[in-house]
């Protein structure tokens, strides 16, 4: 995902196990329309801060609950293929070392409690799965087209899924190829058989997003997987219209004659991106509700300079430079969740953390779309405020005061098994000390399983029997008898249990079971004192 923009935000901006844990869900409760075509949804409450009504009665009191252990909250990994940024690490692996150094990411990931990553499977007009419309990546083989002998998307998945962890594809949207000359491309490469949906700029091969034929492709590919993978979610990185280069202008006029309908250009090419989003949306939601469509923007929407309802920063502005309108997708609510890239520290003088993180966190205010932050773990130990370990950390603990931030999302893989500074460690040392649930988006659907039965302790374990539609369960431990507030947040907390129905339980006290759908809608606990 990364490399290209480490370049691009260097101009724009100067920088300087299986087991996891949580219980009945008391967010949610109370929800508010979303704005324009949105599915409703609630303001939801801080990340750790939920309440738990004791009664549905008006003016009932409601759950004390403890910021430190939050039930609910995004802990994800992007894991990028690109350039074999983070896996495959080279070309030419073995279909067997290839997972290998899967497992390995997601052995640490699940061992640091996260609970979801974001895998790029198409990082260019190519595929890390068996596609019927692109070809096999070169990330894969190291050559274009090549099949790899296997299918790596159903493996990814499921091995994700046996860890705990949500699977959200991760799709590059308008990226042709890496290589500025298509004839390198296979004959079959839909940049070869569509040369004019094609710009080249800066040396590399773009998709023309004013074209109607591109947006078709796109959504195709991306309904494609949804339909015929077991994925969670969807999602775009922050590469629309090509970042600034030294390609000169985007040669897309003659699609802006024929298609521009009287707009500026650069309000044309905002409308092309919007219609992909509203497009991929509607795609994704038709094909499989249940799956979660988001997008990780760059972190500048526009700076106050050039609006005055902007942030508070002066670097590249996505909105004039990339054509990238998140308020739009927000307003619209044509994204589930959006995690913009906040890749600078507090203080920086052009785009400060401390100012950025509140700006995002009151364009969701009020509406269903759910707010992750993209945190710059590859920055940590390179220069300035980041050769500090605390910075990273600090950034959470500033998102603590921040209702709208639902949790963090790292770039990338690669760092998260680096540790640098030890910064990883002291992540979940201080903030990650119990599992988390998942942030519920209700208006997904899905619905809390029956609670489990038959629990039973024996040598040590105790186990349960399975529960209709359940994909996980949560289990809580309470010395003594557990009050009605005992699941309200993640203090109690001791596995979310995914691929089985047992738990070590060799600790005297009250445990408590509830039953996970995949969107993590909860049952009411089943109980057992040991």
């Amino acid at each position: 995902m990364r490399k290209a923009l480490l370049a691009a935000a260097a101009i724009a901006v100067a920088a300087t196990a299986t087991a996891y844990v949580f219980g009945p869900d008391a967010e949610a409760d109370q929800r508010k329309p979303r704005t324009g075509q949105a599915r409703s949804a609630a303001e939801p409450g801080k990340a750790g801060q939920e309440t738990r009504p004791l009664s549905t009665a008006s003016g009932a009191p409601v759950c004390e609950v403890d910021p430190a252990y939050p039930k609910r909250q995004m802990r994800g990994l992007w894991i990028a293929t690109v350039n074999n940024l983070d896996w495959p690490s080279k070309a030419t692996l073995s279909p067997q070392r290839q997972r290998a150094e899967y497992t390995r990411i997601l052995d640490a990931a699940a061992k640091r409690r996260f609970n979801a990553v974001f895998v790029q499977v198409r990082p260019a007009s190519d595929a890390i799965y068996k596609s019927p419309y692109e070809p096999w990546s070169k990330f894969l083989t190291g050559t274009e087209g090549k099949d790899p002998g296997w299918d790596p998307l159903p493996f990814l998945i499921s091995e994700a899924h046996k860890r705990g962890l949500e699977f959200h594809a991760w799709f590059n949207p308008y990226r042709a190829a890496y290589d500025g000359d298509a004839s390198k491309l296979p004959a079959s490469h839909p940049a070869r058989r569509h040369p004019d949906w094609v710009v080249k700029y800066d040396n590399r091969l773009y998709y023309n997003p004013g074209l109607p034929q591109v947006r078709e492709h796109v959504v195709k590919v991306v309904k494609d997987v949804v339909k015929r993978y077991d994925v969670d979610g969807a999602h775009f990185d922050d590469y629309f219209y090509p970042y600034p280069g030294q390609g000169g202008r985007f040669a897309d006029q003659a699609a802006f004659r024929e298609y521009g309908g009287g707009k500026s250009l650069a309000a044309w090419r905002r409308d092309n991106v919007n219609k992909l989003v509203a497009e991929v949306d509607e795609a994704v939601h038709e094909t499989r509700p249940e799956v979660k469509f988001g997008i990780s923007p760059f972190g500048i929407w526009r700076n106050k300079s050039q609006d005055p309802t902007g942030s508070r920063t002066n670097g590249m502005s996505a909105y004039d430079q990339i054509y990238a309108d998140s308020r739009h997708w927000i307003k619209k609510g044509t994204v589930d969740y959006i995690i913009p890239q906040l890749y600078w520290p507090r203080g920086q003088a052009n785009a400060d953390y401390s100012v950025l993180a509140p700006w995002w966190a009151n364009e969701v205010k009020g509406t269903g779309v759910q707010l992750y932050i993209g945190q710059a773990l590859y920055q940590v130990g390179t220069a300035g405020p980041w050769r500090k370990p605390g910075e990273l950390p600090a950034h959470l603990t500033l998102n603590e005061g921040l209702k709208q931030i639902r949790g963090d999302v790292y770039f990338s893989a690669k760092s998260l098994l680096a540790n640098p500074l030890g910064v990883v460690d002291r992540l979940v040392k201080e903030h990650y000390k119990r599992p988390a649930l998942l942030p519920l988006i209700k208006d997904l659907g899905g619905q809390a399983p029956p609670k489990p039965a038959d629990l039973r302790v024996s040598g040590g374990t105790l186990t349960w029997k399975a529960s209709e539609g359940a994909r996980s369960y949560a289990v809580y431990r309470v010395d003594g008898e557990p009050g009605r507030c005992a699941t309200a947040d993640a203090r109690n907390l001791v596995a979310v249990v995914s691929g089985g129905q047992s738990v070590a339980a060799a600790k005297p006290g009250t445990y408590l079971v509830t039953a996970l759908d995949r969107l993590n809608n909860e049952s009411a606990a089943a109980r057992i004192k040991i």
